[in-house]
């Protein structure tokens, strides 16, 4: 393929083109050798939400959340599997491909952004099953609908942060592999998933507020539920977003070096 149709080397374009290309490689591999293919994306969401919705509502008596609860699951689950995914596969991002990172001429954060947008892909196809459960239960749309791009990108700033942090930082420290398993499995329970952040009880609320998923999950919600609108949890996470972003690009560049040599 000629320059002219991808870009010259070292150019955006050709980032961009290398990018689709890793990106398009990643979902072709997760799905050619899978029976339920595109299922996948959107199972691990479903049954979670199935069990949640199941003991909440059929066995005990639910006080949080906002009705229809399958819908207020799912809304927060959906983006949630794109985020845990996300950083599960920071922590291997380099090593699962070191031959390829030590010896291409393209720039290394590349590795990472191409977890983003595999998974963040996967999490587009997995939008129709909300869309089924929000007309099945009867929920209703208002205008806040409109915040649920701006949600996107604010989650996909987040991401691309956290990645540029924890995938060299898990090649110079192994045991950051397995502390980030625990870290997010801990993190779901603290973040307001099953609950939303108006449920939370002093000083609880002031402590989630600095959970930058606090603020997302927000406004992946108020399209289906206006009232759960918060606006100091929305603009801390975006200031949290902007700043994890800086600084997984400071710690990412201090420590590309290091990584090649480990690798």
């Amino acid at each position: 393929m000629s320059h002219d149709a991808v870009g010259a080397p070292g150019t955006p374009r050709r980032y961009l083109h290398s990018l689709w290309l890793l990106s398009a490689r990643d979902l072709k591999v997760r799905y050619a050798t899978s029976f339920l293919g595109y299922l996948w994306s959107v199972l691990d969401p479903l049954v979670m939400s199935a069990i949640y919705w199941f003991v909440f509502t059929q066995v005990f008596h639910r006080s949080v959340g906002e009705d229809p609860y399958i819908v207020f699951l799912i809304v927060a689950l959906l983006p949630w599997v794109w985020f845990n995914s996300s950083v599960g596969d920071f922590t291997r991002a380099f090593r699962k491909d070191s031959r390829l990172v030590r010896s291409t001429a393209i720039p290394r954060s590349i590795w990472v952004n191409r977890i983003v947008l595999s998974k963040g892909i996967e999490f587009l196809f997995s939008l129709p099953v909300l869309v089924l459960f929000a007309v099945s239960s009867g929920a209703t749309v208002s205008w806040s609908l409109l915040w649920f791009p701006v949600a996107v990108v604010m989650q996909t700033v987040l991401l691309v942060g956290l990645g540029l942090l924890v995938a060299p930082l898990c090649v110079l420290y192994a045991d950051l592999e397995r502390t980030t398993a625990l870290i997010l499995r801990a993190l779901f329970y603290a973040s307001p998933i099953i609950y939303s952040f108006n449920d939370l009880p002093a000083p609880f609320d002031t402590i989630g507020a600095f959970n930058p998923l606090a603020g997302i999950f927000t406004l992946y919600r108020v399209g289906f539920f206006p009232d759960l609108w918060e606006t100091v949890p929305v603009l801390i996470s975006a200031l949290m977003c902007v700043g994890i972003l800086a600084l997984g690009m400071w710690t990412f560049r201090a420590l590309e070096r290091p990584v090649l040599k480990e690798l």
